[in-house]
């Protein structure tokens, strides 16, 4: 949304108690000409794709994506399946996109996104890892990067189990024999898998569905991951155990953790050492978290007997490579996904995200922002909603060349302050107030990234209720200080521009404004209007409006004391022309008002 769109009028007349001009920092534009956030309060804005000629978004499919998921594409956008593209062919291309779909062998680095110009807003990764993504200048960049975690996961799980299985039992390696016309029956005795320990490093929903598997073939199951619940372990009869532990106890090992700095060659000459002589290694995580050259020597030393890889550093690997040729490896070529039901379940998953994301909908799998259940997502949309309303609200309410940097947020609740999660709200409320000033675009991914170059200070507190904790807040405020307001009624006793807000009927409102309550639905615009409380008021106003044609939604007054002052809020569908805000200002009880735009 461009700042135009958010801009505010305010007028003066001979009142000297009225403060406001007919000027706006820039001309009233159109309503046809505006981009207006939706009005359905459950909905979450995020990135927006809609072209100004209502064209359809591009979306590139950089890797082989199933029909399914290609056929849901088509359905909404218009998509360029180009596969095997070199690095120049991709930056390229990306500039005239708005999404991006890739598997795991396409990187998406800096360059990528410093090609787009801007109009990349989604990048979808068919699959669970994401380190083929750069997420810092993802985020930098202001674009959402989203994945597909669970339809997979049956999938890599059976082929995890499938490897250590066939590991175990040396079917690879029997089956070449039998096939070059070897019949070698004592070279390849195995060993069984009943009482063995297995050591699962990374128990995510991959690691658990290993783990169930095992425990099922009569293995005792043991589970590093700093993350993972204890309940969730103790409840299919896993016992988590510290690093070392695992590495020192287990039979076999099974890696299902995620390549990061800090699991990056986590497996490595120190910690080979520290592992059961004998031990057996399987991986279908991520390449990089074996030092590939490290296990050769641990295979050539005895300490690992053998090792079961669908992963490797560098894929595919070098056809002379030493790990790849060595007799007790298994190889397969990254095939964990691969099953025509995963495939298909990922492609759809993808594409539903990314989907999702360019009509501004939050997907529980964006991984480059703030990552919160589906149940809490669910309950807290309502409320995302008033935090962004509530920051747009006050922006507006400051005067010209008031630059905005401290904002202090207030949430009231009945529930323990460590069960509310305010990442959320905090991003939205910075979009709110930034976006309307600004000629930057904000989204939940880029917003704190965003507030820190602005120099945009955000503080937050809660405050704790007595009462149930049914609802996960009782209001909203946002609080913005040292600045001069256009609406001096909006101002607190210190001295802020204060609104505040509560969602009722899953519909946010607007419930005080300064010292002022009142109690209007956050949709479409709001008049504001400080006045000598008197009859008639409304009944005045409600006329001036009708006669322009402009629908008024809500009304509501909050006041002082009798016949003193009051703050009538008033809900209209339409935008007001200035001549129509002219007349609400020189009605004689009218002190001061303002056009705020939602």
């Amino acid at each position: 949304m461009s700042a135009a769109a958010s801009s505010t009028i305010s007028v003066a007349t001979t009142n000297p108690l009225k403060s406001l001009s007919l000027s706006s920092r820039s001309p009233l534009p159109s309503a046809s000409s505006i981009s207006f956030p939706s009005r359905n309060p459950r909905r979450l804005v995020l990135v927006s794709c809609t072209t100004g000629d209502g064209s359809k978004p591009t979306i590139l499919v950089a890797e082989k994506l199933g029909d399914a998921g290609v056929k849901l594409l088509e359905d909404f956008a218009n998509v360029d399946c180009s596969y095997n593209m070199t690095p120049e062919e991709l930056n390229t291309k990306i500039s005239l996109c708005d999404a991006l779909i890739v598997r795991s062998g396409t990187k998406v680095g800096r360059e990528v996104f410093e090609s787009s110009r801007g109009r990349l807003k989604v990048v979808g990764r068919a699959g669970v890892g994401i380190d083929n993504v750069d997420l810092r200048a993802a985020t930098e960049f202001g674009c959402l990067v989203v994945n597909a975690p669970t339809a997979n996961t049956i999938a890599a799980a059976e082929h995890g189990i499938a490897l250590l299985a066939a590991m175990a039992r040396n079917v690879a390696q029997a089956d070449a024999s039998v096939k070059a016309g070897e019949w070698k029956r004592n070279k390849y005795v195995g060993v069984s898998l009943v009482g063995k320990t297995l050591a699962v490093l990374g128990f995510g929903k991959v690691g658990t569905e290993v783990a169930r598997r095992a425990k099922g073939l009569g293995m005792r199951v043991i589970a590093h991951d700093p993350y993972a619940p204890a309940d969730r372990a103790h409840a299919i009869g896993v016992e988590l155990v510290g690093f070392g532990e695992a590495l020192a106890t287990a039979d076999f090992i099974s890696l299902h953790m995620p390549l990061t700095p800090a699991t990056s060659k986590i497996l490595n000459d120190e910690t080979f050492a520290k592992m059961k002589k004998g031990v057996r290694i399987v991986n279908v995580a991520r390449g990089g978290v074996i030092d590939e050259d490290a296990l050769v020597r641990a295979l050539d030393a005895g300490i690992v007997a053998q090792a079961a890889l669908d992963v490797f550093t560098k894929e595919p690997p070098a056809k002379d490579s030493p790990l790849v040729q060595h007799e007790r490896v298994t190889v397969t070529p990254h095939l964990g996904a691969s099953t025509m039901e995963a495939q298909e379940g990922v492609a759809i998953e993808i594409a539903e995200a990314v989907v999702g994301a360019l009509n501004g909908e939050l997907a529980a799998t964006a991984v480059n922002a703030p990552m919160v259940s589906a149940e809490v997502l669910t309950e807290l949309k309502p409320y995302v909603v008033l935090a962004e309303k509530l920051g747009r609200l006050a922006v507006q309410l400051v005067a010209g060349g008031s630059g905005v940097k401290n904002v202090k947020v207030s949430y009231t609740s009945a529930r323990a302050t460590d069960d509310l999660d305010t990442r959320l709200l905090r991003a939205m409320i910075t979009k709110g107030i930034i976006e309307p000033i600004s000629d930057v675009y904000v989204n939940l991914v880029n917003a704190d990234f965003t507030a820190k170059q602005r120099g945009l200070r955000l503080s937050e507190e809660r405050v704790v209720l007595d009462g149930s904790p049914e609802n996960p807040l009782e209001t909203i405020t946002v609080k913005l200080g040292n600045v001069e307001s256009k609406f001096v009624s909006s101002l607190s006793e210190s001295g802020e521009v204060k609104v505040e807000g509560k969602v009722k009927d899953g519909v946010p409102h607007l419930t005080k404004v300064g010292s002022f309550e009142v109690d209007v639905p956050l949709e479409g615009s709001i008049i504001l209007c400080r006045q000598v409380d008197q009859p008639g008021m409304i009944g005045t106003v409600g006329s001036i409006l009708g006669e322009s044609n402009v629908n008024v939604n809500f009304m509501s007054v909050g006041r002082i004391a009798p016949r003193k002052q009051a703050i009538m809020a008033i809900g209209v569908d339409d935008q007001p022309s200035k001549e129509t805000l002219k007349k609400i200002g020189e009605i004689p009880a009218v002190e001061e008002f303002v056009f705020l735009k939602l």
